[in-house]
């Protein structure tokens, strides 16, 4: 680019369909970009809400944006972006859909980077926004730590796992000389495979830091995005159906490692997702997920399990391939949570070997007895019960051995942070008896600390260590209506530790939704619960107001 006035040098592929409440708001925010942003070229999909109509008013006003309008709706996303990308005239283009936006200084901080590293892509920091909240997740955040420049994909292969298109600057010849589109008409996770076909080809790749697109997530939509959209098998089979074609491209141009670690991520990645969520579904999707996976686990070579096998999505792979018939769901739902968590029972062979269990022999676990401690699926489990006369909860702990590997490493004490499930703010829960005294300065930033009993010494089930806290209430309601996670930092001897979370126990005698009495609230409304995961989490509401919103929400989720 040159030092003055910058050239228009970039082309945005806005799509849509059906979405007039947002995609204005999107395409605004692409011209927003300035003037590296030559045109615009806004993509319908055959909408029948008044989409195109908005596209053209603002057209008629905007010399940048030209709309193309399909004559018949394709049914997925990847058919429209080749149509934007067969219409741009500029040397770069971005992708963009239509409930999403793209944040100031997008352009300018891919473009630059492009050009100045001379890459054939360029690639930044997506952060998905959950709304209403605004809670904000990076994606594979690892990968945009600082600048970097890749002149191969192969000397990077964790770009594998970024398969969006979207955060992406791309140099339109490069695209065109290669032939790299989307997959047409209606193909769910059309972008995995796109991404794939760009690994592929082999480009020079620059990678930059900065927040480049904004993935909204709206979950409570009346019509959800594709990859919200998991209720039904067909969703599960097109995700599959696109890892195994972004496989084989990636082995038919030659990139072996690329190809391997593509399966190593549907084993950490899309089964682990999904197997979260399996328990929440009827017995035919069960029954026909499991089938569908199957299947494609089934053409998984050897080299492909033998790749860290301990891995947590690797052990769920065996598991699942092993057995014709859904099983072990609810140790699968642990194992797949993160970080991952391995349930009893811990059977053995006859010659000591770990495995899955007494029937299930062949899946060995021995690569557990050497796995690093800081990277052990370790179990946890946490109750919460009332803690008499005070507005606080009692919070039970008991870590369960695994395979003789928490004694050998001498579990000393265990760190309990509440986090804000939107802000991520951490508040304190309180001391153990008789380690320190009870209560709780209700300090933000702070964590509270169980010692005493989870010094390392076994209790008398041998087979665990425990420990007991006190969560104070009035820390947690401070922030008003919120939800908060538990996550633990269980410390072992030699400086060592490991951050988990816990089991939520459920029973008789266990804290269940309730009103405790607050001093400063009058009424704190607590609702502990277990995430799809099976982690304990906490929803707080103080005050009447505080009761209110609570029972506004669940209004709202019930008309919905």
């Amino acid at each position: 680019m040159n030092a003055g006035k910058p050239v228009l040098e970039v082309a945005v592929v806005v799509i849509g369909y059906d979405d007039a409440a947002h995609v204005t708001d999107a395409v605004r925010s692409a011209l927003a970009q300035g003037p590296a942003v030559r045109e615009v070229v806004a993509v319908d999909d055959c909408s029948t809400d008044g989409s195109a109509g908005l596209l053209n008013r603002l057209a008629a006003s905007e010399r940048r944006l030209r709309v193309i309008r399909r004559r018949v709706n394709s049914g997925g996303c990847g058919t429209p972006r080749n149509t934007g990308l067969a219409a741009v005239t500029s040397p770069y283009v971005m992708f963009l859909d239509s409930d999403d936006a793209l944040p100031p200084g997008a352009v300018d901080a891919l473009l630059a980077a492009a050009t100045g590293a001379h890459a054939e892509v360029a690639s930044g920091l997506c952060v998905r926004r959950e709304l209403p909240s605004g809670r904000e997740v990076p994606w594979q955040a690892r990968l945009y730590t600082h600048h970097a420049v890749v002149p191969h994909p192969a000397r990077r292969p964790g770009l594998v796992h970024d398969t969006l298109c979207v955060n992406k600057l791309y140099r339109t010849a490069f695209l065109r000389e290669h032939g790299i589109r989307f997959p047409e008409g209606r193909f769910p996770y059309e972008d995995v495979v796109f991404t794939a076909r760009v690994l592929a080809a082999a480009p020079r790749i620059a990678l930059v830091p900065d927040r480049v697109y904004v993935w909204h997530v709206r979950r409570s939509a009346e019509r959800l995005s594709i990859s919200l959209d998991r209720a039904g098998v067909d969703n599960w089979r097109a995700r599959t159906e696109a890892c195994r074609q972004a496989y084989e491209v990636l082995l038919g141009s030659g990139q072996k490692e690329l190809a391997r670690v593509a399966r190593a991520k549907f084993l950490d990645h899309d089964l682990r997702m999904y197997l979260r969520e399996l328990g929440l579904r009827d017995a035919p999707y069960r029954r026909a997920w499991w089938e569908l996976t199957r299947a494609h686990l089934a053409e998984y070579d050897a080299a492909d399990w033998a790749r860290n096998p301990a891995a947590p999505g690797r052990l769920a792979g065996r598991v699942v391939l092993a057995c014709p018939e859904p099983r072990d769901l609810p140790r699968l739902r642990e194992l797949a949570a993160r970080p991952a968590r391995l349930y009893p029972p811990y059977a053995r062979t006859e010659d000591g070997t770990p495995v899955w269990s007494a029937d299930l022999p062949q899946i060995s676990l021995e690569p557990l007895l050497t796995r690093p401690v800081a990277e052990l699926p370790l179990a946890v489990d946490a109750e919460l019960r009332p803690h008499a006369g005070s507005t606080r909860l009692r919070l039970r702990l008991r870590l369960h051995e695994l395979y003789g590997r928490l004694a050998q490493a001498g579990p000393e004490a265990v760190e309990v942070e509440w986090r804000h499930r939107d802000d991520g703010d951490v508040a304190v829960c309180g001391r153990a008896v008789p380690a320190s005294p009870a209560g709780c300065p209700g300090r933000t930033g702070a964590t509270g600390e169980a010692t005493g009993p989870a010094d390392g010494r076994p209790t008398e089930t041998v087979d665990s260590w425990s420990a007991e806290t006190v969560v104070d209430l009035g820390a947690l309601a401070a922030h008003g209506p919120s939800t908060w996670d538990l996550r633990l930092r269980i410390r072992f001897r030699a400086g060592v530790s490991r951050e988990v979370t816990a089991h939520a126990l459920t029973g008789a005698g266990l804290l269940r939704r309730r009103a405790v009495p607050s001093p400063r609230h009058g009424v704190v409304l607590v609702q502990p619960y277990a995430t799809h995961s099976g982690a304990l989490a906490l929803r707080v509401a103080p005050g009447a107001r505080g009761v209110l919103s609570v029972v506004r929400g669940r209004l709202r989720r019930l008309l919905h």
